[in-house]
């Protein structure tokens, strides 16, 4: 007999501890509300506060195992979604792969056509070890969020992401509009966060028309440095924000324009920035995008300031 899906298994012990809970709990508040209306002896006033302050821990015990089953029903949802999107992304390659090696079995083809399938080969596959190690790095990522810990000048790695950008869109160069307010600084891995703010940029010059207007910038907002990547895309549905961070998830301008990507870019940033104790959001209208990340400002115990060096980038 086939068991059904976790989050439904964990959504059904949710009732069940309704129902074991809630069910006595009631009763026996009642019963200690009935015993101080009928009866004021000490004696029985003492029971009734008794009656009614295990009631009281057992409506605190049934809020907290709500919490926690709910949780573990939500991450057991977004478990399967992943594993359903991995494997939607692993099909395509996978299935090519499959058909370009019937191709070659079947012993038919020519010197010529037998060298195109090869490349076709060497393609899907590369293509496959890509994406495999994406979602490896991806999973990674999220699991340990242990990043390397320096003082790190905020205005040096907009620099450097912006370097970065340069050198990954050299068939389109774009001018970047900086401000960055002087002396802000943060504690955190540089590599990694140099590469979500190059994930960002690069997501802003992929949907973006012709007259691409992308801005960094950075300041204090309510005691938290904040990092924002403006563009004048056309914007994105205030339906989809939501699931923008979730991996594979591409919006349907995205698709509908055919910019190259898997719908990993934001997951990575989002990755990033949780490590790193921060938020990240967005905000967007038709003709503006702001993707905000919000970092903790650096503690003056911090480590050295690590040297500068350029981190390895990733398209996604």
């Amino acid at each position: 007999m086939r068991k059904p899906p976790a989050n439904q298994q964990l959504r059904r012990a949710q009732y069940v501890l309704a129902l074991a809970v809630l069910v006595p709990v009631v009763l026996m508040v009642g019963i200690g509300v009935l015993l101080l209306v009928t009866d004021s002896s000490p004696a029985t006033i003492v029971l009734s506060i008794l009656i009614l302050g295990l009631s009281a821990s057992g409506i605190t015990g049934y809020i907290l195992g709500t919490v926690f089953v709910g949780k573990a029903a939500n991450l057991a949802k977004l478990q399967n979604e992943f594993v359903g999107a991995v494997s939607h992304e692993l099909r395509t390659p996978i299935t090519s792969i499959r058909l370009l090696m019937e191709s070659l079995s079947t012993g038919k083809l020519d010197a010529d056509d037998q060298a195109n399938v090869v490349t076709l080969l060497a393609r899907e596959t590369a293509r496959l070890e890509v994406l495999v190690g994406r979602v490896l790095e991806l999973s990674r990522l999220q699991m340990s969020h242990v990043f390397r810990r320096h003082r790190l000048d905020v205005a040096s790695l907009v620099e450097e992401a912006v370097h970065a950008f340069d050198a990954l869109t050299l068939t389109n160069p774009t001018k970047i509009t900086v401000a960055v307010e002087p002396g802000l600084t943060v504690t955190g891995d540089r590599g990694t966060l140099v590469r979500a703010l190059v994930n960002l940029l690069t997501n802003a010059w992929k949907y973006t028309g012709d007259d691409k207007q992308i801005a960094i910038e950075a300041g204090m907002v309510k005691r938290r440095i904040e990092i924002r990547v403006r563009d004048n895309g056309p914007g994105i549905p205030r339906d989809e924000q939501r699931a923008l961070f979730e991996a594979f998830r591409r919006g349907r301008d995205a698709l509908k324009s055919g910019a190259p990507g898997v719908g990993l870019g934001l997951s990575f940033v989002q990755a990033i920035v949780r490590g790193h104790g921060g938020k990240l959001d967005v905000q967007s209208r038709p003709g503006e995008t702001v993707f905000r990340i919000r970092l903790k400002k650096r503690r003056e115990t911090a480590s050295v300031a690590e040297p500068k060096r350029v981190p390895e980038l990733a398209s996604s």
